[in-house]
């Protein structure tokens, strides 16, 4: 079993040691794990003398050895890291997590929980060991006036289906709401409302874990409280969360959406900050765009939610920005269509197949009294090449929104930017996406150097010593946290955080 060391400098154990047998297993349900080969035994093997493990489980659902199943698990947005599992658990419950994780634990088996794979350098991968598909854990339990219990598996959008004709919604939403509910909430979940709502893991209120022991706990910030704070934003490493009470509040009928344009960096970035500052606005975003001609030109975009009959008051409401006059937009549509904005460009990048491409993203925090230089020396240094016609976002936070100890965020300040490349890597080679990583990494170091911080979905190579550096003096309670709860460091190896990758 893997050793929990405090030791950032010493050489990853090689992942041989936990390589299972590489054969040709069908493409049927596991029924068993042959100990002396450390292979899944399916009824071919079966039927060929494996000798069985005693106590193998009983799922509700599925063990699957598919090739189909497997080269799926070992794939996600970036399409740049492929680490193959032996299996893949479809939980037909909460027990089968459970079930799965206890047998992995008494035979050295890393695992890997995965939502909807939108990681982007082989997080939620693991090589020879199991992926737990959640997305098979998806129901919806109960919406109720002030809050939601859901599955993990549950993607955003569904739980919005549900809640928007009842005039609810959660406080924050992603960008893109076709993500798990359990793999957000095991990063941060952030978008345009977190400014004033928190991001996702601060408006939870209870969480059902499947501990790395192979245990199901319950937890709240009264109850259980040190597993509570570590497995929000704690990246996988000490459970997988498979059920959560999800905060709602009213959602409006209608919301003006108003995209204004700027050709200033500082003055974009402190219309930004102003439309924090006073709870005008329901959401805030930033974005920067190349100009065919040289340099960039930024919009901010804001929503104010309103019902029909009262439109809100633009002169009001735009009072005090400094955007340029006569080249402003806005439109009234559904709340939730603004939620699901993202929807038709994302359906016409599946039709012409740039989804499919690599995507090595890049989102960085910097503090407020270094972004204008930050931000600005990055834009001047790009390529829009590099960015492959991807979004360069640029939003703007409120420090004391976000409270859940294990999401890094600068400190010294009352504001601080979320700075990201979506890049989309063209053309789509292995060779182009090293690049780009190769970039993301020189940029988050160039970040770190100023204070800052970077999402950890992203593709920016970390070693041991950059996590503990991440964590700062978080990490003795992150470390304390993992030998607690996941004491033969089992789960989630593709963060590298504890484990070789």
């Amino acid at each position: 079993m893997a050793e929990i060391k405090d030791d950032s400098t010493s050489e990853p154990a090689a992942v041989s040691r936990r390589n299972f047998l590489r054969g040709t297993l069908a493409a049927v349900a596991v029924l068993g794990f042959d100990p002396k080969l450390r292979s899944w035994a399916t009824a071919a093997e079966l039927a060929g003398g494996s000798s069985l493990a005693e106590g193998f489980p009983h799922f509700d659902g599925q063990l699957l050895t598919d090739d189909e199943s497997l080269t799926a698990a070992a794939d996600d947005y970036g399409h740049a890291v492929h680490r193959r599992p032996q299996a893949v658990l479809r939980p037909g419950s909460i027990a089968d997590v459970a079930r799965l994780i206890d047998f992995a634990r008494r035979h050295d088996i890393q695992v890997a929980a995965r939502g909807q794979g939108h990681s982007t350098l082989g997080q939620a991968q693991v090589a020879a060991g199991v992926v737990i598909d959640m997305s098979s854990l998806a129901t919806i339990h109960e919406v109720n006036h002030g809050d939601a219990l859901v599955d993990g598996g549950v993607k955003w959008s569904d739980l919005l289906a549900r809640t928007i004709p009842l005039g609810l919604a959660p406080p924050t939403l992603n960008d893109y709401i076709e993500l798990s509910i359990g793999g957000t909430l095991s990063v941060g979940g952030v978008g345009s409302q977190a400014f004033r709502q928190g991001p996702q893991v601060d408006n939870i209120l209870q969480l059902t874990v499947v501990t790395g022991r192979g245990e199901i706990v319950s937890c709240t910030a009264s109850h259980n409280r040190q597993l509570f704070d570590a497995v929000r934003s704690g990246l996988g490493q000490f459970g997988v969360i498979v059920r959560a009470r999800v905060r709602l509040v009213p959602a409006p009928p209608q919301t003006r959406y108003y995209q204004l344009p700027y050709t200033d960096l500082h003055v974009f970035l402190g219309d930004l900050l102003a439309a924090i500052q006073d709870g005008r606005f329901d959401t805030v975003q930033g974005f920067a765009s190349p100009i065919s001609t040289g340099g960039w030109s930024y919009s901010l975009e804001v929503t104010k939610g309103f019902t029909p009959g009262h439109e809100p008051n633009d002169a009001v409401l735009l009072a005090g920005l400094h955007f340029a006059p006569g080249q402003q937009a806005s439109q009234d549509i559904s709340y939730f269509d603004y939620l699901n904005r993202l929807a038709a460009t994302v359906a016409f990048l599946k039709q012409i197949g740039v989804w499919d491409f690599p995507h090595p993203w890049v989102d960085l925090l910097v503090p407020t009294d270094r972004a204008e230089s930050f931000i600005g020396s990055t834009l001047d240094a790009l390529d829009p090449a590099d960015v492959g016609q991807g979004p360069i976002i640029i939003y703007p936070y409120r420090r004391n929104r976000f409270r859940a100890p294990n999401f890094r965020a600068p400190e010294g300040g009352d504001t601080f930017f979320l700075f990201g490349l979506l890049r989309t890597a063209i053309p789509p080679t292995p060779e182009r996406s090293a690049e780009l990583v190769a970039a993301n990494r020189a940029l988050f170091e160039q970040a770190r150097a100023v204070g800052g911080f970077f999402y950890p979905v992203d593709s920016v190579p970390m070693s041991r010593q950059d996590w503990r550096r991440h964590f700062g003096p978080r990490w003795p309670q992150f470390l304390a946290a993992k030998k607690a709860f996941d004491p033969e460091a089992l789960l989630a190896p593709g963060q590298g955080i504890f484990n070789a990758v």
